[in-house]
């Protein structure tokens, strides 16, 4: 199922990551000193997609019979056999000629829009399909099986807020039980037309009904991860994985859900220490699937929250070094060497990151410590000026400014 969701990234995530390190001594009576005033991790949402969901043929089964041509209606029956032989090209064709001689014959609509959508051609199954339906309540036959298929072509082509009123439909029928791909397909409208209390509901009957379904579970950890109850999504998010090892985007949002919760449980540290461990295991899900820099940054902040600092320079410089390294990349580049203690490098990586984003606070407030502890005073005091100027209300970079001002004559 194609997917627009690339456009739409998860933002403004409320926690922001706090690393507990020790400060490297330095001569004189002062010492350098890291404020733990770090951005928040970095999600993927590229697309917040579900698991992709086979389609089955579709034929019309018994709701079709072959029918002789009149005055009024047309011979549909060579059309149908060629549908249920599965001739979809051909049947489509015959359809598509018949409907042109007999436009108000929903028959030969429904016909080519079955065809067109076993042929994987949904906007055009969709519009004959509206076109059937259309002239079937006309008359007052509705036929569940336009509705039901047309339905789908409206969540395969995205358009929800057409798809939503045929799913109530489809799933609603008394004494029947539903069909569970129009369930799923309901949960998915009903989420992406903002009714999201909806589809928690529907997502949850899905997964009732199926516990292992993947791509039911992936929308209530992300509902939930949206509504910021890490618990459930890390719960949900794990069932997902687990079902579905290829979802990147799952993938994804549990590792920065780790990471967030991880944050939030500092004051224990031995609930945050293992959020960071799981979010280290859900980035090496990830980054088995995709390997571009927001995945191999977001891989990064999780191997530093553990504490893994080596690993986490070695996962950052593959990205760093190409084209597509950003002040991000370089920023968490600079603090993996940073906690390493390896600050030449860290300096490097910092001085490249604030070339790229110049007004990013962090880069100079890292930066200035890093300088510090370097004994580079003059430059640190430079850094620490800078990242003051950009939050002039930030009283620990005023304190660093006044801290390093003497040994920087």
């Amino acid at each position: 199922m194609k997917s627009k969701f690339l456009s739409c990234l998860i933002a403004a995530l409320g926690a922001l990551l706090a690393f507990a390190v020790a400060a490297n001594a330095q001569s004189g009576s002062t010492r350098p000193r890291r404020v733990n005033a770090e951005p928040a991790p970095t999600v993927i949402v590229e697309g917040a997609q579900p698991a992709r969901r086979d389609e089955r043929p579709q034929t019309i089964a018994n709701a079709n019979k072959p029918r002789a041509g009149s005055a009024d209606v047309a011979d549909t029956s060579h059309a149908f056999s060629l549908l249920q032989a599965k001739q979809y090209a051909a049947a489509a064709q015959e359809a598509r000629q018949l409907a042109a001689s007999y436009p108000n014959d929903s028959e030969t609509w429904k016909i080519a829009g079955f065809a067109e959508m076993n042929l994987k051609q949904h906007e055009e199954a969709a519009s004959d399909l509206q076109r059937a339906l259309t002239l079937q309540r006309a008359a007052g036959k509705e036929d569940p099986y336009t509705v039901d298929l047309l339905a789908q072509a409206y969540v395969l082509t995205e358009k929800f807020d057409a798809a939503l009123p045929l799913l109530k439909i489809a799933t609603t029928r008394a004494g029947a039980k539903p069909d569970a791909r129009l369930v799923y397909y309901r949960g998915l409208a009903e989420y992406r037309t903002g009714q999201k209390a909806d589809a928690e509901r529907t997502f949850t009957a899905v997964v009732k009904d199926n516990p292992r379904d993947a791509a039911a579970l992936f929308f209530l950890g992300q509902l939930a991860y949206e509504r910021n109850d890490l618990d459930a999504a890390i719960s949900a998010l794990n069932r997902a994985t687990l079902g579905d090892a290829r979802s990147a985007t799952a993938w994804a949002i549990l590792t920065t859900a780790y990471l967030r919760r991880a944050a939030a449980n500092a004051a224990t540290p031995a609930k945050s220490d293992a959020d960071y461990l799981n979010a280290v295991r859900a980035g090496e899900g990830l980054t088995r699937i995709k390997t571009d820099p927001a995945a191999m940054l977001l891989f990064g902040q999780a191997l530093i929250g553990a504490k893994q600092y080596a690993r986490a320079a070695t996962t950052l410089e593959r990205v760093a070094g190409g084209p597509e390294a950003n002040g991000p990349v370089l920023y968490w580049l600079g603090v993996s060497y940073s906690r390493a203690k390896n600050f030449p490098k860290a300096v490097a990586a910092l001085e490249r990151a604030a070339a790229q984003t110049p007004d990013d606070v962090n880069i100079y407030r890292e930066l200035g410590y890093a300088y510090e502890v370097s004994k580079q005073y003059a430059k640190a005091l430079g850094a620490y000026q800078k990242g003051s100027e950009l939050a002039p209300a930030d009283a620990d970079l005023q304190a660093s400014v006044e801290r390093v001002k003497p040994f920087a004559q």
